[in-house]
């Protein structure tokens, strides 16, 4: 009988409708597959039994967070390589046999039995870093507390070591030298703190000016924008572990006369009007249902004439957008109820509320440096980042930075900048007539 590698191999081949991408190492120590190719480890033969009940995204999620397959050599390429077979399959992409009649898929499912060994029947748990049975609506206030604490509630001491000194969790602003590797154009921290300021200039911050920051994480951007531009900032997260970390950073800064933390869903702040807003890596956890009460409630929020900064990622139109869907492993374990929206529809939205959006940016290519640089700080401290959370959780953060990293490479997603206003009736905007770009840093 064959080795396992070659038995994979050719089931892969079978199920797949082409050859492997990758090269394969089974549990029994056998090769297979392109010699000069990522390596695709399948430790233990449960992985094929978690396929077998959860076929495609979620089964091969699954034994990822469990370590019974890994990647040895590029992970970024193993990834790309396997998007094109796996993750960007639609519904009926598949070889084309028919589950029933056709013979040669029905003997690859004998054969996947076979390998999968003994109780194949039996389901196996999912790991313990999946989120567990969620219920109700989605995004009401409740529901959206418990899918931010899963998500960040992880530990401000793992986040310090992926995040870097910056502590900021969205899209780093590269040098065009640096290319996004911290080389001749600057470090993480350098990115986050020109991206930091690039917010604060399109808002065109002034010292005294009401700043509310929604998703406020750990405080970055409240420090930035009351330190070097005197603004009066009120920042706002659903997590109480981020709320205590920023808070904490704030007194150190002795910047508490200018910088109120809260533990506060947006549709709960009545404290308006606000002379700015800033909403930086926030919209995606509203929902596609609630996205037009998020813009309603920011726009109600603003003075006259305030300005909007939106900071978004969003995902390429669908073909048919009545049958798009969360990404299962993205879903379960990284970013509950989360939604990407295309950018067209979010401006659309944000104009149905009243806003006038004045200018987008598109910052796609910053987001895979800063992905690429976080995985690196993972990786550089693997042992610590597993001790302070759980190997599992590590693995996830480590398959998600660097699939995400590929995903904006290759433009399936992107992120941009919408910087919006709320032109008071009369149209004075309160903008330059030039378009122009942001300028300098102005700090005080």
């Amino acid at each position: 009988m064959a080795d396992a590698a070659s038995r994979l191999t050719t089931l892969a081949e079978t199920l797949l409708g082409a050859p492997p991408p990758v090269r394969i190492r089974a549990w029994d120590g056998s090769e297979a597959g392109p010699p000069d190719a990522p390596v695709l480890v399948v430790r233990h033969r449960r992985a094929l039994r978690r396929l077998l009940w959860k076929p495609g995204e979620l089964g091969l999620a699954r034994a990822w967070v469990a370590g019974e397959i890994d990647v040895e050599g590029d992970l970024y390429e193993a990834l790309d390589r396997l998007a094109g077979l796996i993750w960007d399959r639609g519904p009926d992409d598949g070889p084309g046999f028919h589950p029933v009649r056709d013979p040669q898929l029905r003997a690859a499912a004998r054969e996947l039995l076979q390998l999968a060994g003994p109780r194949v029947w039996l389901p196996l748990p999912p790991p313990g870093e999946e989120v567990r049975r969620r219920h109700g609506p989605l995004h009401t206030k409740v529901r959206d507390r418990q899918a931010i604490s899963h998500h960040y509630d992880v530990g401000n001491d793992f986040y310090e070591l992926v995040l870097g000194p910056s502590m900021v969790y969205s899209c780093a602003y590269w040098d065009d030298e640096d290319g996004g590797d911290g080389g001749a154009g600057g470090t993480l921290e350098d990115a986050q703190r020109d991206k930091l300021d690039l917010v604060c200039r399109k808002l065109a911050l002034k010292e005294g000016d009401r700043l509310l920051d929604v998703g406020c994480g750990w405080g970055s951007m409240a420090i930035h924008a009351a330190k070097e531009y005197g603004a009066q900032v009120t920042g706002i997260t659903l997590s109480r572990e981020q709320a205590a970390y920023a808070r904490k950073r704030v007194a150190q800064e002795g910047l508490t006369d200018l910088i109120d933390l809260r533990v506060q869903d947006y549709r709960d702040v009545k404290d308006g009007p606000y002379d700015t807003i800033s909403s930086i890596g926030m919209a995606e956890h509203v929902g596609s249902e609630r996205y037009r009460e998020y813009a309603d409630v920011l726009y109600g929020l603003l003075k006259p004439g305030g300005r909007l900064l939106n900071h978004q990622i969003a995902r390429r139109p669908a073909p048919d957008e009545e049958a798009y869907r969360v990404d299962d492993f993205i879903d379960a374990y990284v970013f509950p109820d989360g939604e990407l929206a295309p950018l067209g529809r979010t401006l659309s939205i944000l104009e149905e509320a009243g806003f006038e959006a004045r200018d987008v940016e598109s910052i796609r290519e910053h987001y895979a440096g800063t992905l690429r640089a976080w995985v690196t700080n993972l990786e550089s401290a693997w042992q610590r980042a597993v001790r302070q959370v759980s190997p599992g959780r590590a693995r996830v953060w480590r398959l998600y930075m660097a699939a995400s990293a590929v995903s904006f490479e290759r433009n399936r997603i992107g992120v941009n900048q919408i910087l919006a206003v709320k032109t008071p009736e009369g149209g004075v905007s309160g903008m330059p007539l030039r378009a122009r770009k942001w300028g300098e840093p102005a700090r005080r």
